[in-house]
Formats: C-alpha cells, sequence, structure tokens
C-alpha cells in the first residue's frame, strides 16, 4: 500500500495563494488515481479534487472549480493541489488520497490516506 505525505498548508489571508503537496512511496505511483479531501472543524470531510493516472483526466468540486488546479508528477511520485483566491471557507485539513479501482469523488473509493495538512485562510 502507497504511503503518502501531505505539504504545503499554512495560513493565508483571504485572496492568497497556497500549493499543496502530496509524496507518495512504496507504491507505483503512476498505478494510482489521486484525490483531494478536506475536513473543516466538525464537518464531515469533502471532495476536493481528483486526477487520474496521466493527469489528463480532472475533476473538481464545484466550490473550487476555477480557483483549484489539481496536477501530478509521476516521475517525482507527487501530486499538488493549486489554490488560488482562497476564501475563508476553505480553511479546513486537507488530505491526499490513492486508489487504483477508479478516479472517484467518493471518499470510500480511496484506500491510502495521508495524515493531513491544515490549511488556514483568515478573512
Amino acid at each position: 500500500q502507497v504511503q503518502l505525505v501531505e505539504s504545503g498548508g499554512g495560513l493565508v489571508q483571504a485572496g492568497g495563494s497556497l500549493r499543496l503537496s502530496c509524496a507518495a512511496s512504496g507504491g507505483t505511483f503512476s498505478s494510482y488515481y489521486m484525490g483531494w479531501f478536506r475536513q473543516a472543524q466538525g464537518k464531515e470531510r469533502d471532495f476536493v479534487s481528483a486526477i487520474n493516472w496521466l493527469g489528463r483526466s480532472t475533476y473538481y468540486a464545484d466550490s473550487v472549480k476555477g480557483r483549484f488546479t489539481i496536477s501530478r508528477d509521476n516521475a517525482k511520485s507527487t501530486v499538488y493541489l493549486q489554490m488560488n483566491s482562497l476564501k475563508p471557507e476553505d480553511t479546513a485539513v486537507y488530505y491526499c488520497a490513492a486508489t487504483t479501482k477508479y478516479i472517484s469523488s467518493d471518499s470510500r473509493t480511496y484506500d491510502s490516506w495521508g495524515q493531513g495538512t491544515q490549511v488556514t485562510v483568515s478573512s
């Protein structure tokens, strides 16, 4: 099973940008569909974005469409989430996840999860 480690979170003002990274190890990264999810305090974990093996198919939650961009570098076994025009409601712990099944917005599809990275957007 692949191990995932997120980084890049932090505190940013509304309108700012952050880039999250998720480094994978212990598996064949290019065989995994990758996803990003987030969980705000006291709320359920929500889908943010997903990407297929080659990065040619991407999906986004409506709430982040046009502001966030998912990408991957299979040579570096890393998936990224570029977050622009951040809003206070984007504040959450962000998790990356991996699955060999199919690209999905359903967290139950994913088998491996990182530990999460905190993103806080101040108004």
